[in-house]
């Protein structure tokens, strides 16, 4: 998770949150009263919003904001995290402790730092077994380079498993 998360108060107007989020180069950003969750505001959020009305300065963020968060705590494993992204579609959770953000975790960051649960996030955890898919490199039956299974002691790409 990322601990240098962007948060800004709830009050503040979509056409500034715009601003903030270009200046910093995110896509999203989290909004907090007296330190505690209120919504999230994402580029969809924004999307949705220009396409109703034009002027964006006189909108506030927490009008659009999506509200209904489902969050994370920080001892939740990181394979629980990509199974709640899926089934809810998001790409982003919060982490919080009573209410309070104390980081965020994006599906970009779980899969800079686990590749292979791109599966998983892709094609869904019910398909998949996380033990069976262990990390790319080259593929002992066909010798292309992708992601490897473990079938009966041998690392294969997803090809030659099915043929396994």
């Amino acid at each position: 998770m990322s601990r240098n998360f962007i948060s800004t108060n709830p009050d503040i107007s979509v056409l500034a949150a715009i601003k903030m989020m270009v200046k910093k180069r995110v896509g999203s950003l989290i909004l907090q009263e007296e330190d505690l969750l209120k919504g999230i505001l994402t580029e969809k959020d924004i999307m949705w919003a220009l396409s109703k009305k034009n002027d964006l300065s006189k909108i506030k963020a927490k009008d659009i904001c999506t509200k209904k968060i489902t969050t994370i705590r920080p001892s939740a494993d990181i394979y629980d995290a990509v199974k709640i992204m899926k089934k809810n579609k998001f790409r982003r959770l919060p982490v919080v402790i009573k209410k309070k953000v104390i980081g965020y975790l994006t599906l970009k960051d779980i899969l800079r730092i686990q590749p292979e649960l791109f599966e998983i996030a892709r094609h869904g955890y019910e398909k998949r077994k996380i033990e069976d898919l262990v990390k790319e490199g080259i593929c002992e039956e066909c010798e292309r380079f992708d992601l490897l299974y473990n079938r009966n002691g041998k690392l294969v790409c997803e090809n030659c498993k099915e043929k396994i």
